[in-house]
């Protein structure tokens, strides 16, 4: 359930909720609004989640997607918010040069974007419901709206990969009504992400990688896109996004960064 604590005299009231779905854990973190409208957007934003997992999970014979990729339904059969994250998808292959792929072993796969896409779709929702400030994390990646309170930026940590238990750094989202963080790496998940002209594991010299950009669906896409390309290509393409900034950390103990970089930490 989620609970309503009001944190000072001048901070909105928050609501946090955390949800198990899509075989991790969202966290819920909103301020401000109306109190019923907040609590059903949260409602909604968590129904939807569950949609999400039963619409596009691989693991379940009985999904949309699962389907569509054994030819038993067309695209135009399925729900719409299918041919919305394949277009996307598509436009994340596009834009990568194929470094991100829709596919896994042949397979129509868009694992690799639904978890960004249905977390900012979360808090996009709850924005909409009138909160003044939202975070949802995914994970480990975190879409933010707004402020927490006022003069306060949302702020995230960013794991270190080679030292359990401590930061690499800290992103702060001031200035900034929405921003999103997301790190691709094998810290957690060990070798999970796929070199897509292999169809095997990537095998560069990068454990992570952590993209600030103004929404998840993308920063999701580009961590990924970045991690498979290795330290020295991924930082370069990158460096060729508008509103995005990185951090990579390779294997070495090396830390690379984009130019404005610098400007989000705090």
């Amino acid at each position: 359930m989620a609970e309503s604590v009001a944190e000072s005299a001048e901070a909105p009231a928050a609501v946090r909720h955390a949800e198990e779905v899509m075989g991790t854990v969202f966290s819920f973190d909103v301020r401000g609004g109306e109190p019923g409208a907040v609590r059903a957007a949260l409602g909604e934003a968590i129904s939807g989640l569950h949609r999400v997992n039963a619409v596009f999970s691989t693991y379940r014979e009985d999904s949309q997607v699962s389907r569509l990729a054994r030819g038993e339904l067309t695209l135009p059969e399925c729900d719409a918010e299918v041919a919305e994250v394949l277009d996307l998808g598509a436009e994340a292959e596009r834009v990568s040069g194929g470094w991100f792929s829709l596919r896994y072993e042949g397979r129509l796969d868009p694992t690799g974007i639904v978890k960004g896409w249905a977390a900012e779709r979360a808090a996009r929702r709850l924005r909409a419901a009138g909160a003044t400030g939202v975070s949802v994390n995914g994970g480990g990646d975190v879409q933010m709206f707004g402020t927490p309170e006022p003069h306060r930026p949302w702020r995230v940590g960013i794991a270190d990969p080679l030292r359990p238990g401590g930061l690499a750094a800290v992103v702060s989202a001031a200035g900034a009504d929405e921003l999103a963080v997301a790190t691709s790496g094998t810290a957690e998940r060990g070798a999970h992400i796929v070199d897509p002209r292999t169809g095997r594991s990537a095998v560069t010299d990068l454990v992570a990688v952590t993209v600030v950009a103004p929404t998840l669906t993308w920063a999701d896409c580009w961590a990924t896109a970045a991690f498979a390309m290795g330290s020295r290509d991924g930082l370069r393409w990158l460096e060729s996004l508008p509103d995005v900034e990185a951090l990579l950390i390779t294997a070495g103990d090396e830390v690379r960064c984009t130019g404005g970089l610098a400007s989000r930490l705090g």
